[in-house]
């Protein structure tokens, strides 16, 4: 197999990009500590979840390379996230309203 096939699958991103996608993840894990200082009561848990689900994003989709991938691998992953994103939302609702 030739070097050509071998790389046929890969999608080389420069350093910077990649650097910028780490400077972004931390930048969002120090929004992530500054949020949960103030306290905005059950909504603590719906930001730090929605931050979480950023980050998550931006390691799927550059560092898994979820972005190079076809549309049906993609719809795979949308259609898993939805739905644990669902049970997430049923549970923290179950959990906010209970009394």
């Amino acid at each position: 197999m030739s070097d050509a096939q071998n790389d046929a699958g890969s999608h080389p991103l420069s350093y910077r990009f990649l650097a910028g996608i780490w400077a972004a993840l931390l930048a969002l894990t120090a929004l992530t500590i500054s949020v949960a200082r103030v306290d905005l009561g059950f909504f603590n848990v719906v930001v730090a979840l929605g931050i979480a689900s950023l980050k998550s994003a931006l390691v799927i989709f550059f560092f898994m390379h979820l972005k190079y991938e076809n549309r049906t691998i993609k719809t795979m992953v949308l259609v898993a996230f939805v739905v644990l994103a669902i049970c997430i939302g049923l549970t923290f609702s179950d959990v906010g309203f209970r009394r």
